[in-house]
């Protein structure tokens, strides 16, 4: 099939109250452009009418529409992956499918990789997000950047665009977890951000909890960075030495003083203490090694049922 100009990627999951919505501003702010482009919707196994809607909006516009259907739900990231390795354009955009990063900013990105970046990230302007997820997304974007050295103001924003060199090196690696934009700025040579616009979800919930945000971050950082174990590795250092001076301590005051029984609970706290961080560095290691667990095991990252795409030869439909 010929290369397009643009290409883009929408992950969709249980999107079917806001997907009529979404191809109703979609295409027009596409057919704007007045350059070649193709949308990949991939249906990340929704149990709603998603594949539904998506495979008719494909027989309704099959020349600019291709549909990947995964039979399970393997995540967000992997179905952007998967709709990475079907796309043929130039630049490649992502874009959510619940309408929070408006379509009609596509054009801003496009005209910013037109002025020679290989990467556009983006900032949400004027948040619509709770004042607690806003406060914890800042610091735990602060706390990331720190320990990974990889500058995404605003990480959670999907709107984001790539240069054709840039997806491909993405599609070479093999990685099962990973972040797409922190890889993406790894491989960018001319990385920009752009402020974007963001509106409340058209309809349906989030599909990201609290605890699924946390995991996000923590994916992020011992996927990127071996910092947090060098970290712990200089806390048990310190703490080492510190028991050896307590033990020394302990030792002149049992000769000098005697028997002594009330710092007994002292020493409970502080072994609680002792204990904790063992336990804590322990579960760090689980994660590396739980991330070494899963690349060796090498099975697939997903898999596809069907894919909705136009014959290029007989203009017909493939599945």
């Amino acid at each position: 099939m010929s290369p397009v100009e643009v290409s883009v990627v929408i992950p969709v999951y249980n999107e079917e109250d806001g997907l009529q919505a979404l191809f109703d501003r979609l295409y027009p702010a596409l057919d704007g452009l007045g350059e070649s482009y193709e949308v990949i919707f991939i249906n990340d196994g929704s149990v709603d009418r998603s594949a539904q809607l998506l495979a008719a909006q494909f027989h309704k516009r099959p020349d600019v529409t291709r549909v990947v259907l995964f039979n399970g739900n393997f995540g967000q990231h992997m179905a952007i992956l998967a709709g990475f390795e079907h796309t043929r354009g130039k630049i490649v955009i992502t874009l959510d499918a619940d309408l929070q990063n408006p379509p009609e900013e596509i054009p801003r990105l496009v005209e910013t990789m037109r002025a020679g970046h290989d990467y556009v990230g983006t900032i949400r302007r004027q948040r619509n997000d709770t004042a607690f997820r806003r406060y914890a997304s800042r610091a735990m974007n602060g706390l990331r950047e720190r320990i990974t050295k990889i500058r995404m103001t605003d990480q959670g924003c999907m709107l984001r665009a790539y240069d054709r060199n840039v997806i491909d090196t993405i599609n070479a690696c093999r990685e099962v977890n990973t972040f797409i934009p922190a890889l993406a700025y790894t491989f960018a040579s001319n990385p920009v951000e752009i402020e974007v616009g963001h509106e409340q979800r058209h309809a349906g919930e989030s599909k990201y909890s609290v605890y699924q945000l946390i995991r996000l971050n923590f994916d992020l950082v011992t996927g990127f960075s071996i910092v947090p174990l060098q970290w712990f590795s200089a806390i048990g250092t310190v703490l080492s030495l510190l028991s050896g001076v307590l033990f020394v301590v302990l030792l002149v005051r049992r000769f000098v003083l005697g028997s002594e029984v009330q710092g007994v609970f002292t020493l409970f706290a502080m072994n609680f203490f002792l204990i904790g961080i063992l336990l804590f560095g322990v579960g760090l290691l689980g994660e590396y090694v739980g991330r070494i667990y899963q690349e060796v095991r090498d099975r697939p990252r997903y898999r596809i049922k069907a894919v909705l795409e136009a014959d290029p030869v007989r203009t017909g439909v493939e599945s």
